[in-house]
């Protein structure tokens, strides 16, 4: 539009100096009558006409003025196309520069936010086809681990391959040693998906340091099996969150059941429940032994041990941190570990009500 306004505007006022330039060129008698240039003028406005040429005249301004006017409006368009078959052809990361904030700068900015949005979404679904791949792998091998072993003893007592009935006794409380850590490794498994689904949660205001209490009293028997105390620290301040009860009541307890699995060398739990700013922080510390440096940044994965044949050993399945993280991050929260020979440290933090 203001391509055809300016041409319009220019072809008119050329015309006008064009015109008047002529009838000023025939009034003058600045040259001789019968000079070249008079002749050709008063024959051309004779024979042809003034209107007629002036017309001539004026398409071909306007022409050439509309060309001269559009040609970054041509360029813009032409830079469009191509990003865009770029972009269709699949080079999403191929990006239109953006020069101004006319239409077009507004059209290659939308083009870029689009290009960017779909390369999202293409990699979170990639990444979720990779997470499903290797959440089916780790449950395929860890289901199978165990089941071999039940299967393998219970063969052992169909076939009567034993020597006594102590010996089938061992054999049967194997095997049921082994299905009660397949249930669990189940049961983990379930709460997972179920949480990562994001299945609704209902939140109700609580008091995080009583939630606190409450979890290491029930912990005290699991503790107390494995050689050790608690102590809760720091609760004299009321802190309220927003959270599940069952929920939260779970991320202690997987916080604390792995401080008994691979803490028990330093026989104590510390639980410490602070304010920080708007936050409401919770560290769970045992002074067993530390996690190596280059499993720190694992450790909430599903499926990773730090120490494989000891976390089945102890019954670990894998899946207890990841399902903590999950639930801290459900209640908008954070999780931390910080370990080092002295000492080890899960800081969750959680957003005050």
């Amino acid at each position: 539009m203001y391509a055809f306004l300016l041409s319009a505007l220019g072809t008119a006022a050329l015309l006008l100096v064009g015109y008047q330039s002529v009838n000023l060129i025939v009034r003058l008698d600045y040259s001789p009558v019968n000079s070249p240039d008079k002749r050709l003028l008063n024959w051309a406005i004779e024979s042809v006409g003034s209107g007629p040429i002036m017309a001539v005249v004026g398409v071909a301004a306007f022409v050439l003025l509309f060309f001269f006017f559009s040609r970054r409006i041509i360029s813009g368009l032409e830079e469009i196309a191509q990003g865009i078959e770029r972009m269709a052809e699949g080079d999403l990361s191929h990006r239109l520069e953006v020069t101004s904030s006319d239409e077009f700068g507004q059209v290659a900015k939308g083009l870029n936010t689009m290009a960017e949005r779909l390369e999202q979404s293409i990699a979170e679904e990639r990444a979720a086809a990779k997470a499903k791949n290797e959440l089916i792998t780790g449950v395929s091998h860890d289901l199978r681990t165990p089941l071999t072993s039940i299967l393998g003893f219970l063969e052992y007592v169909e076939k009567d391959r034993y020597q006594d009935e102590t010996e089938m006794r061992y054999y049967v409380n194997i095997a049921y040693e082994k299905a009660l850590m397949l249930k669990k490794l189940i049961d983990d498994l379930f709460e997972y998906t179920r949480l990562s689904g994001g299945l609704p949660v209902e939140f109700v205001p609580l008091n995080l340091g009583r939630l606190v209490h409450q979890a290491a009293e029930e912990a005290m028997p699991m503790l107390e099996a494995a050689g050790m105390s608690y102590e809760v620290t720091g609760t004299e301040d009321e802190l309220r969150v927003n959270a599940s009860p069952i929920e939260l009541v779970r991320v202690f307890e997987n916080l604390l059941s792995n401080a008994a699995r691979y803490g028990s060398d330093g026989e104590l739990v510390e639980l410490d429940v602070a304010r920080e700013g708007t936050l409401a922080r919770v560290t769970v510390s045992n002074f067993g032994e530390p996690i190596p440096e280059r499993d720190l940044p694992h450790v909430f994965d599903r499926f990773y041990r730090v120490d494989a044949s000891r976390s089945q050993h102890t019954g670990g399945s894998g899946l207890g941190l990841a399902i903590t993280r999950t639930i801290v991050e459900l209640h908008g929260g954070t999780i931390e570990v910080f370990s080092d020979s002295d000492r080890t440290d899960f800081v969750l933090r959680l957003p005050l009500a």
